[in-house]
């Protein structure tokens, strides 16, 4: 085969179809199993389309339901993100021993009073969580000073 200046730039353009090609089936596949208000059916239907018409298909399918499709990959970003977050939240979440350890070190420090290190322990064993003010962060300090020039 000839290997042109030409054949190789159309052999780049060629691939690059293709490659976005996969881009876009793999979006509009996962695209129509986020969609829950599509009827199965419906879903078989754009899948065989997509095997049989690919090209074609894809392209109704974009013009058809593209502007759904943003906004469902967002609710879905969104909902996965939240469960992310909860579970960050519940995994590193102290602890009544943690509580009362950093309580006892507020207590020494002389930034709390023993009546109040009682209150935190006493809501820390009874499983509630501090609330956020004085004692949420532990003791405060001031920010380092800027360097001065």
């Amino acid at each position: 085969m000839d290997w042109n200046f030409w054949t190789v730039i159309w052999l780049f353009f060629w691939s690059f179809a293709f490659v976005a090609y996969l881009f876009a089936l793999f979006a509009i596949i996962g695209d129509l199993f986020r969609d829950r208000k599509l009827n199965g059916w419906w879903k078989a239907i754009w899948i065989i389309f997509l095997l049989f018409v690919p090209f074609l298909t894809a392209l109704v399918y974009l013009i058809a339901r593209g502007a759904g499709m943003a906004e469902r990959s967002q609710r879905e970003s969104q909902r996965a993100q939240s469960a992310t977050d909860d579970y960050i939240r519940q995994v590193a979440a102290a602890g009544p021993a943690d509580e009362i350890a950093k309580a006892k070190a507020l207590v020494d420090a002389g930034a709390i009073t023993p009546e109040e290190f009682a209150q935190l322990k006493a809501r820390a064993l009874s499983g509630q969580t501090a609330p956020a003010g004085r004692y949420a962060a532990g003791p405060s300090t001031p920010p380092p000073a800027a360097p001065t020039v």
